[in-house]
């Protein structure tokens, strides 16, 4: 069997969201199914030693994925005429984008419908693509991959596609995480916070991620405490940077924030594991990787009350309202001096996490990936 994935969006060396759940299930569908033929459909630009391995060939995407214009000329024009050639069983579209045009079967791997509820967080012609194209990806594939039960629940009532033709793809965490030693702890907080707490986030920061109000919670947080435990992010300033620096601007404990920018798994491990808490606090997710992650490296979470994060994080987690700083900061309160309850939010961590693993999620798309084959055209 030839199972072509697209996997454009791996256009560099520094993969986030998306890009991490391909490079984490992918390569354990390849070496778990050594009798198929799996075609990688990337960018000329994608480093390519994720998916070394005898079964598997890489095939360049011309026109390059950099605007929605192009979006269009590879999945509508380009793309069928290549499945046709190449004689692809099917095709798995990572990201949810599948071809309109090809006759093969599809399966769509939707992560979540944001651009839906909240357009405004995207560019507009990105905005615009999504909001025309999503719907008709989801009636075109064959089958239909969630990445959690809201995120399913979404797609039917935002999109009317049949119940019976979504399944739920639950995502992992990686090994990299896991808690570590006092030393290590002491050692990382010399490097980033001077010695001192902190509450951690790590994610691109755009609007969705809520990072003007995470900002604004910390600093009431600092206001109402006698504190030194501070604030570090982790991650890149996306589009609207102008707002995230307005704000910082005016914060009177802005002294007390550390924006790292991008950081390599290694220090992320660290930056992680030696937090007082991961204060996660988006207005809108899919899944919310961070949240497994921290349940998988030992720290606390207080996460968002909204779309799929109270879902992933079970009970292991302190719920927030993203849009009330005054709830965020109360959270933070109550995580600052209480260790009692920080150790009981690790401890039911450490049992939520057993839900999450990348070999199970690669298991499930394999089975999807049949279902589409088997579905009636």
């Amino acid at each position: 069997m030839k199972i072509a994935i697209n996997c454009w969006i791996l256009r560099n060396k520094n993969p986030d969201g998306i890009g991490n759940v391909i490079i984490q299930t992918i390569p354990l569908l390849i070496k778990d199914h050594p009798e198929h033929h799996f075609m990688i459909l990337c960018d000329k630009n994608f480093n390519n030693f994720y998916f070394d391995f005898p079964n598997v060939s890489h095939h360049y995407i011309f026109p390059p994925f950099r605007h929605p214009l192009l979006y269009m000329g590879y999945m509508d024009f380009v793309l069928p005429g290549f499945l046709k050639k190449q004689q692809a069983d099917v095709l798995v579209g990572m990201d949810g984008f599948v071809s309109l045009r090809s006759k093969i079967p599809q399966l769509a791997i939707i992560h979540d419908l944001n651009f839906e509820h909240y357009p405004k967080d995207l560019p507009l012609r990105n905005r615009l693509y999504y909001r025309f194209y999503f719907k008709k990806f989801a009636r075109k594939a064959k089958q239909v991959l969630a990445v959690s039960k809201f995120t399913k629940e979404d797609i039917i009532n935002t999109y009317q596609i049949p119940e019976d033709k979504i399944s739920i793809l639950p995502l992992g965490a990686k090994n990299v995480f896991s808690p570590l030693s006092i030393q290590e702890i002491v050692h990382c907080r010399d490097t980033w916070s001077k010695g001192e707490a902190y509450f951690f986030f790590v994610g691109s920061m755009h609007r969705r991620k809520n990072i003007v109000r995470l900002l604004r919670a910390f600093n009431l947080f600092k206001m109402k405490n006698q504190s030194n435990t501070k604030l570090i992010l982790a991650g890149n300033i996306m589009w609207q940077n102008a707002e995230i620096k307005n704000c910082l601007q005016k914060l009177q404990y802005k002294d007390e924030i550390i924006f790292t920018g991008r950081v390599d798994d290694e220090r992320l491990k660290l930056l992680l594991g030696a937090a007082r808490a991961l204060v996660f606090v988006p207005v809108f997710e899919g899944f919310g990787l961070p949240i497994v992650e921290a349940f998988q490296a030992g720290v606390p979470v207080i996460c968002s009350n909204t779309s799929s994060m109270p879902e992933v994080a079970g009970d292991a987690a302190l719920l927030v309202n993203p849009f009330d700083i005054n709830e965020i900061a109360a959270a933070m309160t109550s995580l600052d001096g209480n260790e009692d309850l920080r150790h009981q939010l690790v401890e039911k961590g450490n049992t939520q996490k057993l839900k999450y693993n990348w070999h199970n999620t690669a298991v499930e798309l394999y089975h999807a990936i049949i279902k589409t084959i088997a579905h009636p055209q």
